[in-house]
């Protein structure tokens, strides 16, 4: 069985989200050339410390780690993204109330976020902390299933408006993230290398970071190849 823990880029299809199940999306790509089931466990906007929050939190994570043949952190890409407004206030917005209220902030973050992203800084999550957190999640792993075969992933690449066009802070996520795997020796599936065409294509969402099918085609190759290295 193959664990993923991932953010909404293992899920979503060129016309949005999609059930878990969904024959198309890279996971049960992967899960169907090698003959394993699939637990996916994600959400949209999740970093590297939401993918350790699940590892410890979630049970259906506790029920999948003993069976699993190995498990996948699909997750860092939105980390790297220009977060000039607080992570926090994002999660938030869906609390405020009463219903006008929040409707008159999600609109103002809305539009303030692609002007201030053009800033390129600061980033959801800075780099050293992503990779705390990927070194946590293995450390766990390791403790609970020695030898488990453990892959993760370096970030997609984007066009989208919503972040002003800018990914500058991929280059030092990539390079923290590719020493923290010469350490631990994690493989690394770079999603930005397998994606790129089809971002730039004009046949990926139209949100410009989510893709389409040729994207998860190349992911789920990518990442069956790495995980035969390591089974």
């Amino acid at each position: 069985m193959l664990l993923v823990i991932a953010d909404s880029l293992s899920y979503f299809g060129p016309k949005g989200g999609l059930p878990a199940d969904h024959p198309r999306i890279w996971p049960n790509l992967v899960g169907a050339e090698l003959d394993w089931d699939v637990e996916l466990v994600g959400r949209i906007g999740w970093t590297c410390r939401d993918a350790y929050w699940a590892l410890i939190g979630d049970p259906r994570v506790w029920a999948a780690v003993p069976r699993a043949g190995a498990v996948v952190f699909a997750v860092g890409g939105m980390d790297s993204l220009p977060s000039p407004l607080p992570t926090a206030l994002r999660e938030l917005i869906r609390y405020v109330r009463p219903p006008v209220l929040r409707r008159g902030v999600r609109a103002t973050y809305n539009w303030l976020q692609p002007k201030l992203s053009k800033l390129g800084r600061p980033v959801a999550l800075p780099p050293k902390v992503s990779v705390d957190y990927l070194e946590q999640s293995r450390e766990a792993l390791a403790h609970l299933r020695p030898g488990l075969p453990i892959v993760a992933v370096l970030p997609s690449v984007h066009n989208c408006d919503a972040y002003g066009r800018v990914h500058s802070g991929r280059p030092r996520a990539v390079q923290a993230l590719q020493a923290w795997s010469a350490r631990t020796s994690v493989p690394l599936v770079d999603l930005g290398e397998a994606v790129r065409d089809n971002i730039f294509s004009g046949e990926a969402n139209p949100d410009g970071i989510h893709w389409g099918w040729a994207g998860h085609t190349a992911v789920a190759n990518a990442m069956v190849k790495a995980l035969q290295e390591v089974r």
